[in-house]
Order: C-alpha cells, then structure tokens, then sequence
C-alpha cells in the first residue's frame, strides 16, 4: 500500500501540465500557440514539457495566447494536499476474521492509521460451495456488492439471492452472511461503515 508516496509536481510540472491540457482544450496547435504569443515553437514545446524556466512576461504572453488567466493558471497549486491510500491490484492486507477458516480471503483495501476507523472496505473471495458458513454480527452499517459468482444471502431472516452487480446494504448488528454459494468463485466487494459513537 503507498500512503501519497507520488512527489508534489514542481513548479514547472504543473505549469507545463496546466499549459497543454488549456492549448489542448481549445484546439491549438502548438505552432498556432507561438505565433499567437510571439514565442517560438521551441520555447512553447520546452514550457510543456517542464524543461526550462520562464519569464513571467513570456507566462504571461503563453497564458494570453491560449485563452487561460493568468490568475488561474496557479490556482490549484498550493492546494492542500490532503491524503490519499492507494492499493494497487492483488496489493490488499490479508487480513484473518471470523470465516477464513471456512474458505473465505479476506483482503483489506484500506486501513486507517488513527484511534478511530470510520469504514473498512474489504474484497471477499469465497471459492468452496460445499462449506457452511458462520452468520456474523458486528457494529455497524454495511455494504456489498457482488463482483462475481451467485449467492444466496441471509441477513435476519431474508434470504436474498445475488448476481454480479448486486448491491446489499444492511444494518450489521443484525445476524447475517452467506446462506448457500451458488456459483463460484465468488467475490465481493464488502464495506463496513462504523458509526461515530
């Protein structure tokens, strides 16, 4: 998992990225560009690909030519950060709950570092039809969605039959899990929300 491993862009990356995605945006060669702003093509093409430094005059004339304010162009720069968690493909915790002894894999998409966790979005994998499966019961709310397979699924005493794209969203104090597999492999997407008391 990478917790905002990609660098911040430097000045001249977003600038560069800004600049082409507006020329682009609005139909412009980069040839039109520089004849519009009285720079060369060459100037332009190194302002986009982040391989120099520019004058503001020259910024200012560029930011002319494609129609973008020169004001908006830094808009988005100092923006706050924040944090992202990306967990690539095959990538997520293995993690042991109740049911992985009974032919369930769990892997957890994310995790939250703090005292409090707020959701836990998990990928399921369920691949043995003749296994019987425990109910669970835990605080709060939850979600799942059926990526593959078919399954019939107990929550209190409703059985719900599911197929891919099937969505389920239930109170998870109420005593619930997979009633019979119907075709597997099965894999589903299962988010728990907790609540904030």
């Amino acid at each position: 998992m990478t917790d905002s491993d990609s660098p911040r862009l430097r000045l001249e990356q977003y600038i560069a990225m800004r600049v082409k995605s507006k020329r682009t945006e609005q139909g412009l060669k980069i040839i039109d560009v520089a004849r519009i702003a009285g720079l060369s093509q060459g100037m332009v093409s190194k302002i986009e690909n982040a391989q120099v430094s520019t004058s503001l005059d020259t910024l200012s004339r560029l930011c002319d030519a494609i129609g973008l304010p020169i004001s908006q162009l830094f808009t988005d720069y100092d923006r706050p950060e924040g944090t992202a968690q990306l967990t690539r493909a095959g990538e997520g915790m293995e993690v042991v709950r109740r049911g992985t002894e009974k032919g369930h894999t769990y892997q957890l998409l994310s995790y939250h570092r703090g005292k409090k966790k707020s959701y836990e979005p998990f990928l399921i994998t369920m691949d043995d039809a003749s296994e019987v499966f425990p109910t669970f019961s835990h605080p709060g709310q939850e979600f799942i969605y059926l990526l593959k397979g078919q399954i019939r699924y107990r929550h209190g005493n409703h059985l719900y039959d599911m197929g891919p794209g099937d969505a389920l969203s239930f109170d998870a104090e109420i005593p619930h899990g997979p009633e019979e597999l119907l075709e597997v492999p099965i894999q589903l997407l299962s988010i728990i929300h907790y609540d904030d008391h």
